[in-house]
């Protein structure tokens, strides 16, 4: 059972971090695309829908971050040095876009400065959220199982080709919930800004991969060598097919399937990261054995962790059942 347990404890996080960057990942989209439209009512329809889910997607960031501390503290001590600023900043950011919902209804007609922390915070988090992403894919500099990098470790071409890759990311997801969420003159809005960002999330989706495959010998060989090159030659295939399946439903102005195929998309890049890297939890050193709390430890949160899980996930989709509808111009929540 010592083997399996950070095994399990791995997989809860990864399926934390994967539905965190699914669910926040469209309302910071959203917030992403809010610059684009200059009409009241339209910022107030993009806000309005994803109003009643936004704080509960954030859940599974507290979930993915507090699961690595208590389940992986070797791994904890040693990622969040080298990952400290972009981490300040981005929880600074999501701070400011949280209070812009609170407030911008109720600062009206004097609410610019919420407009700008609504979209400034959506950015910059997802930015650093990009950054962060790079800086663990290029490895974490670690001597005696402590960091021993700088305090701008994180900032290298990669990981900024990774910020803005996320960026593009998520504006393609909120698109695709617009398209599917919204009536009115907003939704065929959403499906024209949903090109470029597909356009965008492509294009680096396939630059990271060759960066990774070409300029990571861990991650070539894990991916080049056989047996792995008969197995894993399906990911890009799919990929492609995927690929092309949204675009087509972006044509067409289908926003269900917009949305889902940016949704696989996001997750066949998240399996292709596992893939890469796994069993490291901070590579290239340590791995989810290596940086694993007592067993003991990791047994006790688990019981709690396990009944806890369902729940949340029972009040997530209760939330977006009861909140299923469009938001048609000047309906909302507030």
């Amino acid at each position: 059972m010592e083997f399996y347990l950070p095994v399990i404890w791995g997989l809860l996080i990864a399926t934390a971090v994967a539905l965190y960057v699914l669910l926040d990942g469209f309302d910071l989209g959203v917030g992403i695309l809010f610059p684009f439209t200059k009409d009241e009512e339209e910022r107030d329809q993009m806000m309005n829908s994803i109003a009643p889910f936004w704080d509960g997607n954030e859940t599974w960031l507290i979930l993915g971050g507090g699961g690595l501390w208590v389940a992986f503290p070797k791994a904890y001590a040693i990622l969040m040095p080298g990952v400290y600023l972009p981490v300040i900043v981005m929880l600074l950011a999501l701070a400011f876009r949280g209070v812009a919902f609170e407030f911008r209804f109720v600062s009206k007609p004097n609410h610019r400065w919420w407009d700008i922390a609504f979209a400034g915070g959506s950015t910059v988090a997802a930015f650093c959220q990009g950054l962060i992403l790079g800086t663990v894919i290029d490895g974490i500099v670690v001597a005696d199982n402590s960091y021993a990098g700088g305090p701008f470790n994180w900032l290298s071409p990669f990981s900024i080709v990774c910020g803005l890759g996320l960026v593009c990311g998520y504006a393609l997801l909120g698109s695709g919930w617009l398209m599917m969420r919204v009536e009115g003159a907003l939704a065929s809005h959403a499906r024209r800004w949903a090109r470029p960002a597909f356009v965008g999330l492509f294009v680096f989706i396939v630059v990271v991969s060759l960066w990774t495959a070409l300029g990571v010998p861990r991650i070539s060989d894990r991916w080049f060598s056989a047996p792995m090159i008969y197995l894993l030659w399906p990911v890009p295939l799919v990929t492609l097919l995927l690929g092309y399946i949204g675009w087509r439903a972006i044509d067409r102005g289908l926003g269900l399937r917009t949305f889902a195929t940016s949704v696989g998309l996001f997750l066949l890049c998240f399996i292709g990261l596992a893939i890469s890297n796994y069993p490291y939890l901070v590579p290239p050193t340590l791995t989810v054995w290596d940086a694993a709390a007592a067993p003991d430890s990791q047994m006790f949160m688990l019981l709690g962790a396990v009944p806890l899980l369902p729940l949340i996930l029972m009040y997530t989709a209760f939330v977006y059942w009861t909140f299923r509808g469009k938001v048609r111009p000047g309906e909302g929540y507030h």
